[in-house]
């Protein structure tokens, strides 16, 4: 007499507890990495639109025959922002700011100051000041 025995195949537990472990093991070690990105992105957005201030102040300075001490205004470096054919500021702001406005992420400073952020100052450990 033959006894059948029908066997069902599928995973066991231990083994798809073993698979979440792994991905759990995997998800602990991949998501500071991507915070670590974002924050370096956005530190380097902010830096770049640093570059840009300054590089529009200088510009400013050297068309209008101004001396180092002048200080220009925003308005003043509107036009040399080099953002669309305007060069509007509406979209010139660090990317931590949640007013997402020039005048709330920037202060522009003199000429022979370079421009600071508002939002991340040079105390904080992820700084956002020009090199």
């Amino acid at each position: 007499m033959k006894i059948k025995t029908s066997r069902k195949a599928g995973f066991t537990l231990v083994e798809i507890m073993i698979v979440v472990a792994i991905i759990g093991l995997l998800a602990a070690i991949a998501i500071p990495n991507f915070v670590k990105a974002r924050t370096s992105a956005q530190q380097n957005a902010c830096i770049n639109n640093l570059r840009q201030i300054d590089a529009a102040k200088q510009q400013w300075a050297l068309e209008t025959n101004q001396k180092p001490s002048s200080s220009p205004t925003s308005a003043n470096v509107q036009s040399y922002i080099g953002r669309g054919s305007n060069g509007s500021l509406s979209d010139c702001f660090c990317p931590q700011d949640s007013l997402k406005a020039f005048a709330s992420s920037y202060t522009v400073g003199s000429l022979i100051t370079t421009p600071v952020c508002k939002i991340a100052g040079s105390l904080s450990v992820n700084a956002h000041v020009l090199p």
